[in-house]
């Protein structure tokens, strides 16, 4: 049984990955006409896109990907509760999804992060799609970083302590 409950834990939350990317990547000003755009579209439109005929956006935050993003959260919380043999009581499943969404958000971070890293290691200054996706989602986070601790010369530090702060917060949830 455990393993089931892995493999849809883990399913749930790239799925969930998935809906923050559409979340993001307007935010970041990504472009989504590159091969990972496109696949974050054709995989998020069957929910999003009727969900977006009641629910505009509101500037650049998309209400209808936030809306669908917790669905999908509270849809696979209840799934795996229910495959534990747990209830699905309301209060609960409120709380399990919120925080499991909130630990989703902090390992989907950790790892863009740590994939910016290694793509400034193996390709720095080369450009792909994939390398200025994970860049402009990552610098959100690095640039006030990078403000209190400034780069020394050629290395970064800054990405180190977004690494020691997204793994701190995420010992913080219960």
């Amino acid at each position: 049984m455990a393993a089931v409950i892995f493999v849809l834990h883990t399913l749930v939350s790239l799925l969930a990955a998935v809906f923050l990317l559409r979340i993001a990547m307007p935010l970041v000003r990504a472009d989504f006409r590159n091969p990972i755009g496109q696949a974050v579209l054709q995989v998020t439109n069957p929910l999003v896109m009727p969900l977006r005929k009641v629910l505009p956006p509101a500037g650049r935050v998309d209400v209808a990907s936030v809306v669908a993003l917790l669905l999908v959260q509270f849809a696979g919380t209840a799934l795996i509760l229910l495959a534990a043999g747990a209830g699905i009581a309301p209060v609960p499943l409120l709380a399990a999804a919120l925080v499991g969404l909130a630990r989703t958000v902090l390992q989907f971070y950790f790892w863009l992060v740590l994939i910016h890293v290694l793509l400034s290691w193996v390709a720095p200054g080369q450009y792909s799609p994939g390398t200025q996706l994970v860049h402009r989602l990552c610098e959100p986070l690095l640039r006030p970083v990078r403000r209190v601790i400034p780069p020394l010369g050629a290395f970064d530090l800054s990405p180190m302590f977004v690494l020691i702060g997204l793994q701190a917060l995420q010992l913080l949830l219960p």
